[in-house]
């Protein structure tokens, strides 16, 4: 059902697409529909935790073996791309509504959080299993800062028309070396004070 959602979504538009529409080309009664899913919202809440699986299973394989923090986190990006892509132009209608601040379908928003702290454990996985030096306190952040990372390059990806959407893979190829160079400078004495600024302003402004 899911599937079939995220299809008229991207045929019809969320808005002019009812869960009756929706019922009907899934081969399934509205009563039905709505006793697994309350609404278009909650299916969009389904794509987002199954996406998040799906991402986390693709990476799985390589978090177990591969210790380096930027081929680590090289790696979370990139498949995040690859197991994204065949929902790329349903994104790409879709975006205008994850935007709003306010609309519960944000990445952002509290309706979102169980698929949003599933993303976050995937980066918490990436610094946590890297043999890297770096500063402790920034370890204690960096999954979080990386997440928001990510949220960058899903804007980008979601603007990105090249084939293959290889603009979006050339991002992460030229970002994570900068990333890595920076989070293996922070344990540095000459950054430590630099690297308590910024993580006390990333508070701030949390609070």
């Amino acid at each position: 059902m899911v599937e079939t959602a995220l299809r008229l979504f991207r045929e019809r538009g969320f808005e002019a697409t009812t869960m009756r529409a929706i019922a009907a080309e899934a081969g399934v009664s509205v009563g039905n529909a709505y006793y697994y899913f309350a609404g278009k919202e909650a299916l969009i809440q389904a794509y987002y935790d199954r996406a998040v699986v799906e991402h986390e299973a693709a990476c799985r394989e390589f978090l177990a073996t591969e210790e380096s923090f930027a081929a680590r986190l090289s790696g979370v990006l990139r498949e995040w791309v690859r197991v994204s892509e065949p929902y790329h132009e349903f994104a790409v209608k879709f975006f205008k509504h994850a935007a709003e601040p306010t609309n519960p379908l944000s990445p952002f928003s509290k309706q979102s959080s169980p698929a949003r702290e599933a993303s976050v454990a995937i980066y918490r996985e990436v610094v946590e299993g890297s043999r890297d030096r770096m500063n402790a306190e920034l370890r204690e952040e960096l999954p979080e800062l990386l997440w928001l990372l990510s949220m960058g390059m899903v804007l980008f990806w979601v603007h990105d028309t090249s084939p293959g959407c290889a603009r979006t893979y050339r991002l992460i190829e030229v970002t994570v070396p900068l990333v890595d160079r920076l989070v293996g400078l922070s344990h540095l004495p000459g950054l430590r004070g630099i690297t308590k600024d910024f993580i006390a302003a990333v508070h701030e402004l949390r609070a």
